[in-house]
C-alpha cells in the first residue's frame, strides 16, 4: 500500500482544510494513475516530482505542528508562572493587609483625636478671638484715659505754675504796698 492512498486526517481549521483537500486530491490522482498501469517516462517524473512535493509539504507540514506543540508547551509553562506570580502576589497582598491593618486601626484613632481636639479648639479659639478683642478694646480706652489723664496733669501742672506765679506777684505787691504804707506813716 502507499502512504498516499492512505487517509487523511484533517485539522478543522481552514488553512489545513485546504491543505488536506489538495493532498487528497494529489493522492487520489495518483492511485489513479498507478492503478492505470499506464505510465510513461514523463509520467514517472511527474510523479516522483508530485511524491517531492508532497514530501516536503508533509515536512512542512510536520515541522508546522512541531514548532506549534513548542508553541503551546512555552506558551503554557509561561501561563503556569504566571498563575505562580498571580498566587503569590494575592498572598503578599494579603499579608500586607494584615500589617496594614494594626497601622490604619492606629491611624485612624490618632484622626479620631486630632477632630477631637480640633473640636474642641474652635470654640477656644473664637473665645480667644473675642477675649483679645475685648483686651485690645480695653487697652485702647485705658490708653486713650492715660492720655486724657496726662493732658489733664499737664494742664494742672501749668495752672500750678500759672497760680504760683500769681501768688508770688501777689505777695510782691502786698509788700510793696506794705512798704507804701509804712513810708506813708
Amino acid at each position: 500500500m502507499f502512504w498516499f492512498l492512505l487517509p487523511l486526517k484533517c485539522s478543522p481549521n481552514k488553512a489545513n482544510r485546504e491543505n488536506c483537500r489538495a493532498k487528497a486530491a494529489m493522492g487520489s490522482y495518483l492511485g489513479s494513475i498507478l492503478s492505470n498501469g499506464r505510465q510513461s517516462t514523463e509520467e514517472n517524473e511527474e510523479d516522483e516530482t508530485s511524491r517531492n512535493a508532497i514530501s516536503s509539504l508533509q515536512a512542512r507540514e510536520e515541522e508546522i505542528q512541531r514548532k506549534k506543540m513548542e508553541v503551546k508547551e512555552r506558551v503554557e509553562l509561561r501561563l503556569g508562572r504566571a498563575e505562580e506570580e498571580s498566587r503569590r502576589l494575592a498572598q503578599i497582598r494579603e499579608e500586607l493587609e494584615v500589617l496594614g491593618d494594626p497601622l490604619r486601626k492606629e491611624v485612624a484613632m490618632v484622626r479620631k483625636k486630632i477632630d477631637m481636639a480640633d473640636r474642641e479648639l474652635k470654640p477656644l479659639g473664637q473665645s480667644c478671638q473675642k477675649k483679645e478683642k475685648e483686651y485690645n478694646e480695653a487697652l485702647e480706652a485705658f490708653n486713650e484715659k492715660n492720655k486724657e489723664k496726662a493732658l489733664l496733669v499737664t494742664a494742672l501742672m501749668e495752672s500750678l505754675q500759672m497760680l504760683a506765679e500769681s501768688d508770688r506777684l501777689r505777695l510782691k505787691k502786698l509788700d510793696e504796698l506794705g512798704k507804701n504804707i509804712e513810708s506813708i506813716h
